[in-house]
């Protein structure tokens, strides 16, 4: 019997048509996120350092009344092209997020890497659980693409 394997990475992407600036920007505005993240229902507080290395947001995800509060961590920034973060959400376990924002004559792409990095999702490659994760980045990020083109300067 061969030992399990860590389940893989999510990856999504969606052009924007705006510059990275624009997209990054909004990312960054931590009060901005249950606007465009599916799940994300509520934001506690936020550090007042957000969105250096080693702040933190706290928030609530799911839906009410069953809702778990934890944080989410900035890993590494690289101010606009790329954010990495350790998102909490025990007992379900952490996930690394990687967003990078490539730019083009015509706005930027938007690369989305989501994978389980501790707790149960890491351990089990459910492809249920993977399909349902894909499906909410991608309309995670045509929510993200609404806000950055339409929102005003």
């Amino acid at each position: 019997m061969s030992p399990a394997k860590p389940s893989p990475p999510t990856v999504v992407t969606r052009h924007v048509a705006t510059s990275p600036e624009r997209v990054f920007a909004v990312v960054c505005d931590a009060w901005l996120i249950p606007v465009w993240l599916v799940g994300a229902a509520h934001i506690r507080d936020v550090d007042v350092e957000w969105p250096s290395v080693g702040a933190r947001l706290h928030h609530s995800i799911g839906a009410w009344p069953l809702l778990i509060s934890d944080s989410t961590e900035v890993v590494e920034i690289e101010p606009p092209r790329r954010i990495v973060l350790r998102a909490r959400m025990w007992p379900a376990g952490e996930a690394m997020v990687e967003m990078r924002f490539e730019p083009h004559e015509s706005g930027c792409t938007v690369v989305m890497t989501e994978r389980a990095a501790r707790g149960p999702a890491f351990w089990v490659d459910n492809p249920v659980q993977r399909l349902l994760l894909r499906h909410r980045n991608v309309e995670s990020l045509a929510r993200l693409a609404a806000v950055a083109e339409k929102r005003r300067a």
